[in-house]
């Protein structure tokens, strides 16, 4: 495929423009007077004037037809032009201008545009239905591109960017809880890999994706409850796990305190038991009630 380039098209500013057709039709108008003035006095025939009236009616003609060129483009627009079916080039910048008055102009819109895809339901890296959604801040960056090398550069967006999004989901698990990169738990980078992702797509078409967030993310709603237990589940086995590790952590450092500082020395028996109290104490999820011992381990 023949990619097309921009290129900057062939204009004068307006004012140049108006001066040429004032210019015309005045003239024309001018030698219409003559033609006139000389009929009516009767100084020469009308054949003899004849190049006078079709002078000043061409130019008259030929400068309502150049009035056809004047165009405005407004701030964050482009006008593309093309002539006998040939790309002649855009105007990107703001202002009036006179053209080719022949020339097809097609306005294009170069303002940033937000494309918020519905939510789609998609398999994540482990085979999970989830739902997600995003959206995706773009903006027209190559008229010619947009223009010629796609059929419609809008639908475009939106196809491409839909693809994008279900390739990206299917990369990443929906949640993860051993610090590997997830949908749930890394959105800036996932953002960004979307966006890079989709810079790659919509280049052909003269388009830059400047930001690109997930706005949606949830299980399917088939799956939704269980996955929820099965996300508690996972939680209170974490938040057990640390739980454990700081009381081994405080049973340990209060036995080598014990031991240090001398205040008694305990055997073997002896730790193993106030070991597995303070692991009781400490790992409960009710508050321990002490009992004092009066009596002996043995």
């Amino acid at each position: 495929m023949n990619i097309t380039r921009e290129k900057r098209a062939l204009a004068l500013p307006g004012i140049l423009g108006l001066i040429l057709v004032l210019g015309l039709l005045a003239w024309g108008g001018l030698q219409l007077r003559d033609f006139v003035l000389e009929v009516t006095r009767s100084r020469v025939n009308e054949q003899a004037m004849l190049p006078t009236l079709l002078y000043g009616v061409g130019s008259i003609v030929l400068g309502f037809i150049l009035m056809g060129g004047f165009l405005v483009v407004q701030p964050n627009e482009a006008r593309v032009l093309t002539f006998l079916g040939k790309y002649t080039g855009s105007i990107t910048r703001d202002g009036w201008y006179w053209v080719n008055p022949f020339a097809k102009k097609q306005k294009l819109s170069l303002k940033v545009n937000n494309f918020n895809s519905e939510r789609l339901k998609v398999n994540d890296a482990t085979g999970n239905p989830i739902e997600i959604a995003a959206v995706i801040v773009w903006r027209v960056t190559d008229s010619a591109r947009a223009t010629f090398d796609v059929e419609d550069y809008q639908e475009f967006v939106a196809i491409q960017s839909e693809t994008a999004i279900r390739a990206l989901a299917s990369r990443y698990p929906y949640d993860t809880h051993d610090g590997t990169e997830s949908l749930r738990g890394n959105p800036d980078e996932v953002g960004d890999e979307l966006r890079k992702e989709l810079h790659k797509r919509l280049e052909i078409a003269g388009i830059d994706v400047l930001e690109a967030r997930i706005s949606h993310l949830a299980y399917a709603p088939e799956i939704a409850q269980a996955m929820l237990r099965r996300q508690q589940a996972q939680a209170v086995i974490a938040a057990r796990q640390k739980i454990v590790e700081g009381a081994v952590g405080m049973v340990k450092q209060a036995l080598e305190q014990l031991k240090s500082e001398g205040v008694v020395d305990l055997d073997e028996e002896r730790k193993a038991a106030m070991v597995n109290n303070l692991l009781v104490a400490l790992v409960s999820e009710s508050e321990a009630s002490p009992i004092i011992n009066t009596g002996s381990l043995y």
